[in-house]
């Protein structure tokens, strides 16, 4: 595992290779990867407000950042509780149309769902969103489109952005979870336990972040026919990674609302 990294950081690196791929000088990128300190992500287009108590997360250490891709707030506590992935791709990589946004949900979502149940929890796909009520502040409040369940639970979010050919997939596997601290940083949700589970309630045990990332890897290669090789970023993506973290991810404007 690569050292957890913050919130900032994570995003632009993202975006960097994101921006690599839409230039043709990056490659289909699948990353997993960590947090330091444990962050609040809000989706693009979300609000920051009181249904994310930014004072809580002043209090309990917890950083606040933006993502590139759209979907509600989600808690990344470490890797001990928690599993992120993104994949950076082009249409053409995974075999569909450039405004095909279901086949790569479903793409994404065989491979999930073949590595976690490869750990041995029966978890299954869901087609179509069956929740139509207006999105929630808390990412795991709702289940979408080609999510992960497990016994009617969300087991993993994801949101993701397209530009052009290119898109930017985030998603979160909850290895297990802090409910106090899920109640104070959203405390306008009822009840987050509700709808959501983990793979500690799973399987009796909770899974090393390593261990999932390995299956999950493994996964994506038998389902799709890749050949998935550690890479370090580039020169360009390092210093893309400088500029975004500067001017973009770590600003306060950026944090309250971009539109």
């Amino acid at each position: 595992m690569t050292e957890p990294t913050d919130g900032a950081t994570n995003m632009a690196i993202d975006e960097a290779v994101w921006l690599g791929r839409r230039a043709g000088a990056s490659p289909p990128t699948i990353r997993f990867f960590a947090w330091a300190p444990p962050t609040v992500s809000l989706g693009y287009g979300q609000p920051l407000d009181r249904h994310v108590d930014d004072a809580a997360c002043r209090r309990l250490g917890v950083g606040l950042v933006r993502r590139p891709t759209g979907g509600s707030a989600i808690y990344h506590d470490g890797p001990e509780r928690e599993l992120t992935y993104s994949v950076v791709a082009a249409a053409d990589d995974i075999g569909g149309g450039a405004r095909d946004l279901l086949h790569s949900y479903q793409w994404i979502g065989r491979a999930l769902a073949a590595g976690l149940r490869a750990l041995g929890a029966p978890v299954e796909m869901v087609g179509v969103a069956r929740d139509e009520r207006a999105t929630p502040a808390f990412c795991f409040a709702r289940t979408g489109s080609c999510e992960i369940e497990l016994h009617g639970k969300k087991l993993v979010g994801s949101a993701q952005r397209r530009y052009g050919r290119t898109f930017l997939q985030h998603g979160s596997v909850l290895l297990g979870v802090d409910a106090p601290r899920l109640g104070a940083i959203f405390p306008t949700t009822p009840d987050p336990l509700a709808t959501l589970t983990t793979l500690e309630a799973a399987l009796g045990h909770r899974p090393k972040f390593d261990d999932v990332a390995a299956a999950l890897a493994s996964a994506f290669e038998s389902e799709h026919g890749l050949d998935l090789r550690p890479e370090g970023l580039t020169a360009s993506e390092t210093a893309a990674v400088e500029r975004l973290v500067r001017e973009k991810y770590a600003t306060d404007v950026w944090l309250a609302g971009h539109a």
